[in-house]
């Protein structure tokens, strides 16, 4: 029921609307997210209860009597307004209080771009992306009009982060840069890209390659060695399909059974899973459909292929697939669960595979002119005849026939 401006009024502190004493704050709800909390000691807040990127959060809309139930109302329906469209409150709040240089201070226009950008993006990349600008950009460029900050001044912030180190992150911490300058372009607060004049001036990071096993022999041995694996039955059939389908592992493990058609003999991985947020398609060969088929009565009446072993509610850790690798006697620097797809991209293209047809099934993303148009089902018949193609080569090496 909506709250009353004499039910507000009356709201007394210490004691439930119901006339229950309690030592403790309450709240009276009006309804959309709005309520009205009453602490022991007498003070009232106005508060608005929203979701955001799956998570609950709240804001405070002043105090009672300052703000009437009126205001109130309007402040929250504003607030509802921009969740609608798209924009976290507590970010636009955070970035109205950025005052010196206005709408074109630095922080405003970065906190504006995280928001508007962060739903195309898994929450754990929204996350480290605001706190790499958080504590290593906005202490020194925060409050800096946007279109006065220079190339050097900007050199001198990743430094600080090079000091400590941290030279991958400081080329990270650029290139968001380099994303807001080109927002704050678009939007006419600024002219130019400032990240793109330190091109060589930030110390150079070597490449971090998965480690991967690629030689055919040695491939042969991998798999007769993850036939042999003795620990959980649901953990031997996530090795045992991680070659056969190289995902990302953190898409392997979780994989929901819903999202595989064992008649249509493919997996739909939806968008919001993917790296590149595109919906992708897993063509399953004969191979893949038995060993789902094995899989299916042990987990088929759970939610994910390969549930915790804790809850069923959650996928399996990130690090099964690489700890039964360990087990099997392999090295983090001799194969990994990631290595599966390199493993695969290196031997299909040996094996003269259109690099195209390769590269659609890892879901690399490529953005040039010429490779710009990609969707879901390119190449997907090419697709579906290289899967198999790979399974079939996989069983040949397992038996140890010579190629």
């Amino acid at each position: 029921m909506s709250l009353t401006n004499i039910k507000v009024k009356s709201a007394k502190p210490g004691i439930k609307p119901d006339g229950t004493p309690t030592d403790k704050r309450y709240k009276l709800t009006d309804g959309k997210g709005l309520y009205l909390e009453v602490a022991p000691k007498g003070g009232k807040w106005w508060r608005f209860k929203y979701r955001f990127a799956g998570k609950e959060k709240r804001l405070s809309l002043g105090v009672y009597p300052e703000i009437s139930l009126k205001e109130a109302r309007d402040r929250r329906d504003e607030l509802r307004k921009q969740v609608a469209n798209g924009l976290d409150p507590s970010y636009v709040r955070k970035a109205e209080k950025v005052s010196e240089a206005g709408l074109e201070s630095f922080e405003h226009v970065a906190r504006e771009w995280h928001s508007k950008f962060r739903s195309n993006w898994t929450e754990g990349h929204a996350a480290r992306t605001l706190t790499r600008i958080e504590k290593d950009v906005f202490p020194w460029l925060g409050k800096r009009n946007i279109t006065e900050i220079t190339a050097p001044e900007l050199l001198q912030v990743l430094n600080r982060v090079e000091k400590r180190g941290a030279f991958e992150t400081a080329h990270r911490i650029n290139q968001i840069c380099g994303q807001i300058f080109r927002y704050a372009i678009a939007t006419s607060r600024a002219e130019r890209d400032l990240s793109t004049d330190l091109k060589g001036a930030l110390t150079p990071t070597r490449v971090k390659h998965h480690a991967s096993i690629t030689d055919l022999n040695q491939v042969g041995e991998l798999l007769r060695a993850i036939d042999s694996y003795t620990g959980s039955s649901i953990t031997a059939l996530a090795l045992r399909l991680s070659p056969l389908l190289f995902v990302r592992p953190g898409e392997l493990r979780q994989a929901e059974w819903l999202e595989i058609d064992l008649i249509g003999k493919e997996w739909r991985i939806p968008a919001e899973k993917m790296k590149m947020r595109e919906l992708h398609i897993v063509p399953l060969s004969k191979q893949a459909i038995s060993l789902l088929n094995e899989l299916q009565p042990l987990t088929g009446k759970s939610k994910y292929l390969f549930p915790s072993i804790r809850t069923i509610t959650r996928p399996m850790s990130n690090n099964t697939i690489n700890a039964s690798l360990r087990r099997l006697g392999y090295t983090k620097e001799q194969m990994t669960a990631h290595g599966f797809r390199s493993m695969a991209s290196t031997i299909l293209n040996e094996k003269g595979w259109n690099r195209d047809v390769i590269e659609r099934q890892l879901a690399h993303a490529e953005r040039d002119s010429v490779r710009a148009a990609y969707n879901y089902a390119d190449y997907i018949e090419e697709r579906k005849k290289m899967m198999q193609y790979w399974a079939d080569l996989l069983d040949e090496l397992k038996l140890d026939i010579k190629h």
